[in-house]
């Protein structure tokens, strides 16, 4: 007698699987399962259960992947603003996790940016430098007043 799993066993091993990788959202837990053919039905009713066992938590993954990321990578909100849509965050938890940056904390990373960047800098001129580092702030996704602000404070600084 040949034994096969069940499909809601079989899709709870791939989101298990996955979520022993990294945490993941529930939108993005749901597009795993969909990609490996799992019934939409079979996907709803697994998400609910692993979010009543509190193995995926949206608020949770989108306040540590943006405090990480603004922290490690020096993003601005507006990029991960980005990167939680593609992560199928609802927009009202962006707004309210993004809500817990404040602008002052946009300037002391760029800042932090623009004195990591300037050390590589050393040899230019403060034009080139000037540009370089504008450059680098706004592919953070940095807006042109914190760019600024971070520039005139750093650069005050380091002179």
């Amino acid at each position: 007698m040949d034994y096969e799993p069940d499909p809601y066993s079989i899709a709870t091993k791939i989101a298990i699987d996955a979520l022993s990788r990294r945490a993941r959202s529930r939108g993005e837990l749901a597009q795993h399962l969909r990609k490996k053919l799992v019934p939409d039905e079979i996907i709803d009713r697994l998400l609910d259960r692993l979010v009543a066992q509190r193995l995926i938590d949206d608020r949770a993954f989108a306040e540590e992947w943006s405090q990480l990321r603004h922290r490690s990578k020096g993003l601005s909100r507006r990029v991960l603003a980005q990167e939680l849509r593609k992560k199928v965050i609802a927009p009202e938890l962006i707004d309210e996790v993004l809500a817990q940056i404040s602008h002052n904390d946009e300037v002391i990373a760029a800042r932090h940016l623009v004195a990591k960047k300037l050390r590589s800098l050393s040899r230019f001129d403060d034009e080139v430098k000037r540009r370089r580092v504008h450059s680098l702030l706004a592919r953070k996704g940095y807006s042109p007043r914190v760019i600024s602000e971070a520039l005139r404070e750093e650069l005050a600084t380091s002179f």
